[in-house]
């Protein structure tokens, strides 16, 4: 099944001491909440960005709306990611660290 949706950015925050832009969007969708995972591969489809760069911290739907607001983070590159986030969010968005990391 195909979730339609579209991502409108609203807000883009630019934090260099992490290496990462802070970002909130606007979800429109037709059907249900759309997954956490289908989100963070639009909106790193849309910022041209790898998924793995890309963790989505919130969504949120009003009840019987079809606008969903979230708000995500975009690091500069996955291992960034992996330095910063807690291991929660990248298991909730599904990052997981490469070999070299677990070889340290």
């Amino acid at each position: 099944m195909k979730v339609t949706m579209d991502v409108d950015i609203i807000e883009e925050d630019d934090n260099p001491m992490l290496h990462r832009t802070d970002v909130r969007f606007e979800v429109t969708h037709e059907e249900a909440t759309p997954s956490r995972l289908s989100v963070r591969d639009s909106l790193a489809a849309m910022l041209n960005k790898d998924a793995s760069e890309v963790v989505v911290h919130e969504l949120d739907t009003k009840f019987g709306m079809r606008k969903t607001v979230g708000y995500a983070k975009v690091y500069d590159s996955p291992e960034y990611a992996q330095d910063v986030e807690q291991d929660h969010m990248l298991e909730r968005n599904k990052i997981v660290a490469g070999e070299e990391a677990e070889e340290a």
